[in-house]
């Protein structure tokens, strides 16, 4: 069979697989923050709030590409092992040729909060190797983005003011980029660097992008382009008008898009659009406004928006790309046309080609699978008060978040000294993980 890119239907409903994550009874009740899919596309792993990565299976239905789905019974995806962590998980990243048919290259490196960077076995969680980043203090620094070049021979980490960048086949100490001005350059980026990403493109001078937690100044952004062998200076820097200002926000994620290397994508957090340039051309202008939170008339307030970063992706064609939002809904955006506006004056903002509802909680993430027309969306956020529009049905389900609970016991204790105060205890609304299928799609 001829191998081309998946083909996603949307003239019907997507049929739904779903996983529930299990209950962590240490950490509060335990939910997905965002899923990758191993570059195979043969297992996904989850990054989890109580400390770990559990590992997600593709049903055995999916695994052949030319499967034909009968009915639409949800079927429960298959949890594999889990991997916990001593302290929070900053970021991961899969090793570019990760699979389990090779099992020296089934591995991922994970970001702890103060421990040295790790490589870690994928079959059985085992430390490979560990890259340690120490600061003028002699502290453990866990960056807090983490990328591959192409070659799989390069580890990036993105920190406060600095990249270190490691030989993968080398553990111990590397070699560390000042992003910071200096006396060479008055251009810099500043603060802990978020995001890191780099172009699909195997030239000997390949570049990357690099985000900023730093929201941008009037005269400054908060994205930067950097050649692979820089010594800190940037190569250009992106922008939202000609005075150089960038997106007054923190920067959550970079991804170019993956057949058209000179299209790069950014969201922000607490902005409910993600931001395309072409680096081709004029970087001081966007090339593109996604728009998912709101209309282009009624953006909605980012007060009213979540601090929680939501990743998005872009399918392996380069034509669609997905993205969740705090209300649960999935966006579909079609990009293909993009370079189309290269020539207008002003950035059009592009609605969604496709909306629904996917979770009842916030999405964190969404993944396109490497080969195949399926979307993973993982849901799960902290709450600490209840909807009163709904969710009564949780009320009963977690007494200890309730006012009410801790009301009676203060009328109860009202004549000691001190009163009894238990602290908020979180809870998702909905934490789960869900595989939608866009290629045989159930008529409902």
């Amino acid at each position: 069979m001829e191998w081309g890119y998946p083909k996603y239907s949307f003239s019907a409903r997507p049929e739904v697989v779903m996983a529930d994550l299990w209950e962590s009874h240490d950490l509060g009740h335990n939910f997905p923050r965002m899923a990758k899919w191993c570059p195979d596309g043969s297992v996904a792993l989850a990054q989890c709030e109580n400390r770990s990565f559990q590992f997600i299976e593709l049903p055995t239905d999916y695994q052949q590409s030319d499967t034909r789905v009968e009915s639409p019974d949800t079927q429960p995806l298959s949890k594999g092992r889990v991997i916990e962590q001593a302290a929070p998980i900053l970021d991961y990243a899969w090793y570019p040729s990760a699979s389990p048919y090779t099992p020296a290259s089934y591995c991922f490196v994970a970001s702890v909060r103060e421990c040295p960077v790790r490589l870690l076995d994928a079959s059985d969680g085992r430390l490979r190797a560990s890259y340690k980043i120490v600061d003028h203090r002699e502290r453990q620094v866990a960056p807090h983005s983490l990328a591959f070049n192409l070659f799989g021979n390069k580890l990036y980490c993105g920190f406060e003011d600095a990249i270190e960048v490691f030989d993968v086949a080398r553990p111990g100490e590397g070699s560390r980029i000042y992003t910071t001005s200096s006396k060479k350059s008055k251009d810099g980026l500043k603060g802990i660097l978020s995001a890191l990403a780099f172009c699909p493109s195997y030239d000997p001078a390949s570049y990357f992008a690099a985000g900023s937690l730093n929201p941008s100044s009037p005269y400054s952004s908060n994205i930067a382009i950097f050649t692979e062998g820089t010594d800190g200076t940037p190569m250009g820097f992106l922008s939202i008008d000609r005075a150089g200002g960038g997106i007054r926000a923190a920067v959550t994620q970079l991804q170019f898009n993956p057949t058209r290397a000179h299209i790069l994508y950014a969201s922000f957090r607490r902005t409910d659009c993600i931001y395309s340039w072409d680096l081709r051309g004029d970087m001081s202008s966007p090339l593109n406004i996604y728009r998912y939170g709101g209309s282009a008339d009624s953006p909605r307030s980012s007060h009213d928006m979540t601090n929680q970063k939501l990743r998005f992706d872009v399918d392996p064609s380069g034509r669609w790309l997905s993205i969740g939002d705090q209300r649960g809904n999935v966006s579909m955006f079609d990009v293909s046309n993009s370079d189309a506006t290269l020539n207008m004056d002003i950035t059009p903002e592009v609605m969604p080609t496709l909306q629904f509802h996917a979770n009842d909680d916030t999405i964190g993430s969404v993944g396109f699978h490497p080969s195949q027309p399926l979307l993973l969306s993982v849901s799960g956020s902290r709450h600490f008060h209840h909807d009163q529009e709904g969710h009564a049905s949780h009320e009963s389900q977690y007494p200890q978040s309730d006012s009410s609970s801790s009301s009676d016991e203060e009328s109860d204790n009202v004549s000691g000294d001190h009163m009894k105060r238990s602290a908020p205890h979180s809870f998702p609304l909905d934490a789960s993980i869900r595989l939608w299928n866009f290629k045989q799609s159930w008529q409902g």
